[in-house]
Parts: C-alpha cells; structure tokens; sequence
C-alpha cells in the first residue's frame, strides 16, 4: 500500500507542479519559458525514482522513460537538434527491444534457479488479443505485451514454490487482466503514464482487524513494466 500511495503522490506533484508552472506563465507573474526546457528533467528523475524503489526490477519502463525524456532535455538545451531527433527516433523502438530481451534473459535465469522450466509464459497481443490460463504447481513469473490489444492471464490454478513470482507488463493503448487467488499479495510496481493499474478484488482472506492486508505476508506476486495510455486490472 505505501508503494501504491508513493506513486500517486509522485503523480500527483508531478499534475501540481505543470499546473503552477502554466499558472505563472498565463498570468505573467513569473518567465517560465526557460523553466520548460528543463522540465523533461522531471521525468528523468521519475524513471530513476522508479528503477530505485524497485530494486530495479522494473526495468523497461523506467530506461525508456530515462532515455525518451533525456533526450528531449538534450534537444530543448542545444546539444542535439529537430532534424538529428528525426532521423535517430527509430533508437526508441531498438532500445525498447533490447530491454525486452534483457528482461527475457532475467527470467530465463530466474527459471533456471528456481528448476520450473513450466514455470514461465509468455502473452503478446498487438492489435490483437491473447488469453492465457496456466496450471502449475512451479510458477515464476510471466511476460505480457498489450499494444493496442487486449491480454487475459489467469493464474488462479498456479502457486508459487519461490515467492515472488514476477509478471513484466508493456502496456500501451491496450487491456490487460491478470486474475489470481483472492488471498494472493501482489505488489504493483509498474510505472504508468496516463494509465491505469488497479486490484478490482474485495478484501479477501488475508484481510486483520483493522481492515487492511497483513504487513507481515510475503508477496506471491509482484506486476512490474510500464503502462501507458492502457489499463491493468487485477482481480479474483
């Protein structure tokens, strides 16, 4: 729960500060011009505020963040010009697959030390849909793409031998749904912009007196990834 609050804090400040910014710029109070140059700063410190708070295991959300925002901050500053940023755009889409495929080696070796070589799916829907029920009593994780698609991953006929188990999200104008036990934990540590990332279940089993999980359970799950202009819900 302190992680989620973090996050909507940080979305909050973020919502505060551009509105104080335009608030100053309309009214003349303060030049703001030379203040917008440096604003992609904010979303470089975002993606590294993200990277820290998960041990770094988010990784694709927060490196595209970094590299898409820090080179914006180096176009606005001189160091790179229009022309140059149109020419090399297409190192976005090379990057994003190099981390998707460094997120692929992280799980590989994941599987290899847990033993569960079933342990392991993957879901890719683009512009398209992909829906995916697995039965496993060795679970470790799972990788889910949703680009303009839609992704269902249920997993409430699995368990986890080597908690956490851990699902990388990409989701970008797209749906994903991953439904799991209602007395699983599942830790969101998932980066959204102008996004969506909700637990729709109702308090479960692990629920204590005082009407909130238990802070002494161990996460069966942890979501992780970016999203984008997409919706992740997750239920029972």
């Amino acid at each position: 729960m302190a992680r989620n609050l973090s996050g909507r804090l940080a979305t909050g400040l973020l919502v505060l500060l551009v509105g104080v910014l335009l608030l100053l710029g309309t009214t003349g109070v303060f030049e703001t011009d030379s203040l917008w140059d440096w604003f992609p700063v904010v979303f470089v410190l975002l993606g590294v505020w993200v990277l820290v708070v998960s041990s770094f295991r988010n990784l694709t959300g927060p490196v595209m963040l970094i590299a898409v925002a820090g080179t914006f901050l180096l176009r606005n500053l001189g160091f790179i010009t229009n022309e140059e940023l149109a020419t090399w755009w297409p190192l976005f889409i090379v990057l994003l697959g190099v981390l998707i495929i460094v997120s692929r080696f992280r799980r590989q070796r994941r599987v290899e030390r847990a033993g569960a070589e079933d342990g392991e799916t993957t879901a890719i829907a683009v512009f398209s849909g992909d829906e995916r029920r697995l039965t496993t009593d060795r679970f470790t994780g799972a990788e889910l793409v949703a680009v303009f698609g839609d992704v269902y991953l249920d997993l409430r006929d699995v368990s986890v031998p080597t908690p956490p188990a851990v699902v990388e999200i990409v989701c970008i104008f797209g749906d994903v749904e991953v439904r799991v036990p209602d007395d699983w934990e599942v830790r969101r540590d998932v980066l959204v912009l102008l996004g969506d990332v909700s637990d729709k279940r109702p308090p479960g089993k692990k629920e204590t007196e005082t009407g909130g999980r238990r802070e002494d359970d161990e996460e069966e799950l942890v979501l992780t990834g970016f999203v984008m202009f997409g919706d992740v819900k997750i239920r029972d």
